[in-house]
């Protein structure tokens, strides 16, 4: 099979590799064998390529968190059989889920685990499909499970056009929350008004902090979805209302913040801390019932990924490359 390696850390665009016989991976335990139909090109991506994330897989491993597949094999049942109805699959199956590295999505068959994968929904094609599971879970898990979103609140969601923010934009509407959008730039800012923002900031255009605070007639905002860090949290906690709660999501901008929990203390907000892997290995029965959740919302319409970019499979290094760089609106996905 082809499959894009690593052969060592560095950037995308100058460490991948095209490898155009690349021994197919066999399904262990417990696993699926799929032949790739979409890869969603993920911000990790561009970590685990930089030998920067917390899973490093031995070199050289194939990238890529997330697809949409076809299941073309199964493997044997695990030593120790487990009571999870998802894990049973049939050759044609169409799947979507995270695969089990070092055999990830970049390749024309990757891994899955059986019981984490997921059936695509049948209203989304194979690469809204791939772009569905993280960047959705991530925002549904933030805003519900951490939040605890409400109708009515005012949800503040920084870097509003990208794949992620993209989706707690779509998730708030669709909660009855008002959604202001923060984004960087003109053509950001046409993305998020697409997605149905009722309110769109460009923050290097305007200060977001003193646009929510005239947006909210100084209360602030009730809930903020954070995957930036850096300026954008500091600037958060100045705009948050009483009472508010702040979820602190991923770090794209590459400031890890330290902040003054006396400022939290006096102005009675809350810090929340999301890492939706973990969700992955001490409550799976939750991310599959947030799935069932995401597959009614997309039936109806009220989610679906925002895909600005079908992308050959030759293309990964650079695809890897602009999202890393921060330079995309929206999914990148590859069609092997």
């Amino acid at each position: 099979m082809r499959a894009w390696q690593v052969p060592e850390p560095g950037e995308p665009r100058a460490v991948l590799r095209l490898v155009e016989d690349a021994p197919r991976p066999v399904p262990g335990p417990g696993q699926l064998l799929v032949r790739v139909r979409a890869a969603a090109v993920n911000f990790p991506d561009a970590l685990l390529v930089r030998g920067q994330y917390q899973v490093r897989p031995p070199l050289p491993f194939t990238p890529g968190v997330e697809l949409c597949g076809e299941v073309v094999e199964q493997g044997p049942a695990p030593a120790e059989p487990r009571d999870l109805p998802e894990a049973e699959w049939r050759p044609g199956d169409r799947v979507i889920g995270t695969p089990v590295l070092p055999h990830g999505a970049f390749a024309e068959y990757a891994l899955l685990d059986a019981a984490a994968a997921f059936g695509a929904p049948d209203s989304l094609d194979d690469a809204e499909a791939a772009a569905l599971h993280i960047g959705h879970q991530t925002a549904w898990f933030a805003l519900h499970r951490r939040a605890a979103l409400r109708p009515g609140e005012t949800l503040l969601v920084h870097a509003a056009a990208g794949g992620v923010g993209s989706a707690a934009v779509q998730l708030g509407r669709a909660a009855g929350a008002r959604v202001i959008a923060v984004v960087g730039g003109a053509g950001k800012a046409a993305t998020a008004r697409a997605l149905g923002a009722d309110l769109v900031v460009d923050r290097t255009a305007e200060d977001f902090v003193a646009a929510v605070r005239a947006a909210t007639g100084g209360r602030g905002a009730d809930v903020v979805f954070d995957p930036v860090g850096g300026a954008a949290f500091t600037g958060s906690t100045r705009c948050v209302a009483f009472e508010g709660r702040i979820v602190v999501v991923g770090f794209a901008g590459g400031e890890i913040p330290a902040p003054a929990l006396n400022h939290a203390l006096v102005k009675n907000y809350a810090i929340l801390g999301l890492h939706w892997g973990l969700y992955q290995t001490r409550d799976p029965g939750a991310v599959r019932a947030v799935h069932r959740e995401l597959c009614a919302l997309a039936a109806k319409g009220a989610v679906r990924p925002l895909v600005t970019g079908r992308l050959p499979f030759e293309a990964v290094p650079d695809a890897v490359q602009r999202v890393a760089d921060g330079t995309t609106t929206g999914r990148l996905v590859v069609l092997p």
